[in-house]
């Protein structure tokens, strides 16, 4: 449930159009109210000494951006284009204009991976034993993996099957001459990868709203694919000239 907001006179400093936006957006900062007046999507009048006076209007329409952003993802071009038709259509900006909650198709990279792939899938216990029957790895090679961070098992000592795929990938890898210390450069990337995800989707699953969560999983299935589709087009990259060095 959203604050109760109490009117406000015209002619407000940036500081008191944070404090009325705040209780909706926690992680509204002065400096995104005036990245989104850089981005012409709001335009405050000017004292003579420069200082910046925000209308009631012109808090409902930063209300109108934001709530957008937040609960439809959609690009600030696309917002500017939805304020323009309000504007022309001499529309008051107001909470009740902001565009509607709806479901959105993920964002993929053009032939690329899926979201989806990325949607958490049952859980199941395997042992230390099927993991090296299917994987086809020893148990020294296993512990070596564990050890190094990249095979994680669960707090009962089980594995799951991303893990058996990861145990069969490095043991591929180690066909070519590659070790499990190799491999731990691989495991570093993908934490720093995570970790920037969670910087991304973390506030917006803090929100206050009933399907917070929902949109945050979906955020970080969305990040996480075209993480992955970009780190394959680098790699692609670097390594096409690799034999020619």
């Amino acid at each position: 449930m959203t604050a109760v907001r109490q009117p406000a006179p015209s002619g407000m400093s940036i500081g008191s159009v944070l404090d009325r936006l705040r209780p909706d957006f926690p992680d509204v900062t002065i400096s995104k109210i005036r990245f989104l007046e850089a981005e012409g999507l709001v335009s405050p009048e000017r004292t003579p000494s420069g200082y910046r006076r925000f209308s009631v209007a012109d808090c409902e329409r930063l209300r109108y951006v934001l709530t957008a952003q937040r609960d439809q993802y959609l690009p600030l071009k696309v917002i500017k284009e939805q304020l323009e038709a309000i504007d022309r259509g001499a529309a008051t900006v107001s909470a009740v204009d902001a565009p509607p909650r709806r479901p959105r198709a993920l964002a993929v990279a053009p032939g690329e991976v899926s979201p989806e792939e990325f949607r958490t899938q049952r859980e199941v216990r395997i042992s230390r034993e099927v993991i090296r029957e299917r994987s086809g790895i020893d148990d020294k090679f296993l512990t070596e993996l564990i050890r190094a961070g990249l095979v994680v098992p669960g707090p009962a000592g089980f594995f799951d099957e991303n893990s058996v795929t990861l145990a069969r990938t490095a043991k591929a890898m180690s066909e070519f001459g590659l070790e499990v210390r190799h491999l731990r450069a691989f495991k570093l990337a993908a934490d720093r990868e995570a970790s920037l995800v969670a910087q991304i989707a973390g506030p917006v699953a803090k929100g206050r709203d009933a399907g917070a969560r929902d949109r945050a999983e979906e955020m970080v299935r969305e990040l996480a694919a075209l993480s992955l589709t970009l780190h394959t087009c680098l790699v692609k990259s670097a390594v096409r000239g690799a034999l020619d060095r």
